[in-house]
Order: C-alpha cells, then structure tokens, then sequence
C-alpha cells in the first residue's frame, strides 16, 4: 500500500511517500530561519509559512518517490496535537488530495507518529515503554499495542525541549537551542556545577497505579539563578555550564524511565521525538541496555523531528485494519494518546 502522508503541526512542513515497510521520500521544510530572530516560533508566522509551502513539499516528496498521485492508495495526515493554525494547512491538503481522488484517509495522532517511529527501522515486539521527549511533550507510556497505549507520566511543567531551548537562549546559542547547546556540552565537563535534579513523588493515578512524572522548571530556574551570579567568562565556563545542565535533564529522563520501566516489567525502551537526537541522551540508552538488559530503540536522527514518514507510518497500522476517517475530521491543539 502507497501512502502519502503529510504533518505540519508545529513549524516543520513535511511529506512523505511510503511503500510498506519503505520510505521512498520524506521531504521537510524547515522554518528556523523565519523564527530564529524571535527566538521562538512565531504561530502567525509558523501558519502562513505553511501555506506557501505544503503543495511544494507535497510535489516534491511524489517526485523524489517517482510516483505520481495516480499510485497512491491512501492519505494520511496529523491531526493534533499542535499548532491549529499550522495543523489546519496540512490536514486540509491532505483531505483535498483524498476528495479529489476518492481515496481513503487517516488523521494520526502526531504523538503516536513519534512513538512508532522506531518501529520504522527496528523490530521492535509489544509490549514496551516509550519516552516522547520534545520541545512540547514529555511523556511516558506504555504501548501494549498498535492504538492500545497507557499513560506512566508526564511533565508537570515545562517539556524537557523547551527547557533546552530556553537554557540555550540565556547562553546566546540561538534558535533552535537544543543541537547548538548539544554540541557547546560535548566541550564541556557534565558535573562541573550540580544543577538539581527533580525526584518528583508517585502520585496516584487511576487508582493505585503509580504515576512517573518529570518536572524542568525548578532546573530552568536554577541556571538561570547561576547565571546571573556567575556571568559566563569564557567558552570553557559556557560549556561546563551546558553539559551540566545536560546532565541534569538526561539523568532525569533516564532514571524517571528506569522507575517506569521496573514497575510494569518491560523488557524494551523506545526514545522518540525531537529531543531522542540528542547524543547524550542516545548515549545513556544505550549504556542502559548494556547494563541492565533493556533492549533500547531510537530512530534514526532524520526521523526523530518532527517528519511526515512517521505519520504515514502510523497510519499504515490503521489501514491494515480497514480503519478510515471521515472528511469532516478536524485539528486539535491538545488530543490525547
């Protein structure tokens, strides 16, 4: 089965044609240039920048695939969470695209898109554990399924990517934050200031089930107390500074995962999203899996952002099924998993 698949949620325009188990193209359009002056995305912008850019990008991922419209069998396109404005382009394009051609559609969950992105290149069995770490998610769940997924834990506050970037922003790294403040930390000592590391309590959910969450405020806030009494000096001290606060957030997301995992026995751990590039973090997974006998699985870096492949991915689980959308399917700025 042919599937174009299109995502757009946040500022990345994206499309993809897969064949199966094959990706034949996954084109992105990145928006960084347009947001990095305000340090941020810019929703307005995000959205028109969008409109110029999804029958672009749609072209282009039927020409680098070599096929034309006429082949494919199916739509599929994210549907929320995310941006409206952003997630409005790309899903009415794609529904169009199916009026027009009689063709079946399916709205994906963007979060389930990321944590089935591994599977993309990986054998990965059910039931396993998947740590969703982005600039506007971080989440644990427990994945039984194809569609059958529990929620461990959540972030209480802000999303371990929007901590990188706001950390990134008081060193001067720029936008986005998280690959520059990466790179500056791999320079750097990871234990030369003890920035705090959040050991939140299990909180009951769903009665007596246990609860994994993360919390980045209270780290964001201490770099930034650091920082104002200790201005960076040189390029040492900015990358001491960065690896340390590396350091916290990866030791965070790890021994949060580890707790999660012990609890429901799982033997497999997939990181996924945009934050699952970062080297230290791929890193510790992997020492992780040597260590304890946890089979970990990131996907590859190109899939780890946000990527149109990862959407038609999932939707080829639900097609398999005979599972369709209607038309009248809408976007969500909060849809849960």
């Amino acid at each position: 089965m042919i599937i174009l698949g299109v995502e757009s949620s946040c500022d990345d325009t994206s499309a993809a044609v897969i064949d199966g188990a094959s990706i034949l193209s996954n084109v992105v359009a990145s928006q960084n240039e347009i947001h990095a002056k305000y340090g941020g995305i810019v929703p307005e912008l995000a959205s028109r920048s969008h409109i110029r850019n999804i029958t672009i990008v749609i072209d282009r991922a039927l020409r680098d695939a070599g096929v034309t419209l006429d082949r494919v069998d199916a739509i599929a396109a994210t549907n929320g969470p995310g941006l409206v404005g952003s997630l409005l382009v790309g899903l009415c394009a794609a529904k169009a695209i199916a009026l027009a051609r009689d063709l079946p559609f399916v709205g994906v969950n963007h979060l389930e898109g990321h944590l089935l992105s591994a599977t993309i290149e990986h054998r990965v069995p059910f039931p396993f554990v998947a740590l969703l770490v982005s600039g506007g998610h971080t989440s644990l769940y427990l994945a039984r399924d194809h569609g059958d997924y529990q929620l461990l834990g959540a972030t209480r506050d802000d999303a371990a990517g929007e901590a990188y970037d706001k950390v990134a922003k008081m060193l001067g790294l720029g936008f986005p934050g998280g690959p520059a403040l990466d790179r500056l930390a791999a320079k750097g000592e990871r234990a030369a200031i003890a920035f705090p590391r959040a050991r939140l309590k299990k909180r009951p959910r769903d009665g007596d089930a246990a609860r994994f969450d993360f919390s980045f405020s209270g780290l964001k806030t201490a770099v930034w107390q650091y920082l104002r009494d200790h201005p960076v000096r040189d390029d040492s001290h900015a990358a001491d500074i960065a690896a340390s606060f590396q350091a916290a957030v990866v030791d965070a997301l790890i021994d949060t995962s580890l707790a999660a995992i012990d609890s429901v026995g799982a033997e497999r751990f997939v990181i996924a999203g945009g934050v699952s590039a970062n080297s230290e973090l791929r890193a510790h997974a992997q020492a992780l899996g040597a260590e304890r006998g946890i089979a970990a699985f990131m996907p590859s870096p190109s899939l780890c952002t946000d990527n149109a492949a990862m959407i038609a991915w999932a939707a080829s689980r639900r097609l398999e099924r005979g599972e369709r959308d209607p038309l009248s399917t809408n976007a969500f700025a909060d849809l849960e998993l």
